[in-house]
């Protein structure tokens, strides 16, 4: 089993605005950055810049989705990497999120999710919490379905 997830995040401003401009430079970096992380498997290619990351019909959400080998690497990517810089200037560029905007489950290895599936994982989340089916970082369950308990972000992590 390998692990998917989708983060969703709502643009403050059109994506070519002085706003973004920050953000968009360093597309790139971060999205080469996933690509040599360790565990990193695949993720789907687009470009904000050209809205090919936009959520269907929506061109204000902008996505990210990928398969990781493990909720390891992916943790790891997401908060001990230099990935971690862009993430703690997100309230610059992104609104501040009504429902959860981060989504993970299981997908056996090879499966490449769609958006579709990946959009329904995320209404899972917000609509019934976490489950095997759709969870987060804190409360998170083995590619067994069994929980592994709540994980409480530190600010070092």
């Amino acid at each position: 089993m390998q692990l998917a997830q989708l983060n969703v995040a709502r643009l403050l401003a059109p994506i070519d605005s002085p706003q973004l401009a920050d953000f968009v430079a360093r597309l790139d970096e971060i999205n080469a950055l996933a690509e040599r992380s360790p565990g990193f498997v695949w993720r789907f290619e687009g470009d904000a810049r050209e809205g090919s990351t936009s959520a269907p019909g929506d061109a204000d959400l902008i996505i990210n989705l990928s398969v990781w080998a493990s909720s390891e690497a992916l943790f790891d990517y997401v908060y001990r990497s230099a990935h971690k810089s862009v993430m703690t200037r997100r309230r610059e560029w992104f609104a501040k999120a009504a429902d959860m905007h981060m989504v993970l489950w299981w997908v056996p290895a090879g499966h490449r999710p769609g958006m579709a599936e990946a959009m329904a994982r995320l209404a899972e989340l917000n609509a019934n919490g976490a489950s095997p089916a759709a969870f987060s970082f804190r409360e998170a369950f083995d590619a067994e379905g069994q929980p592994l308990g709540r994980r409480v972000l530190t600010t070092t992590e």
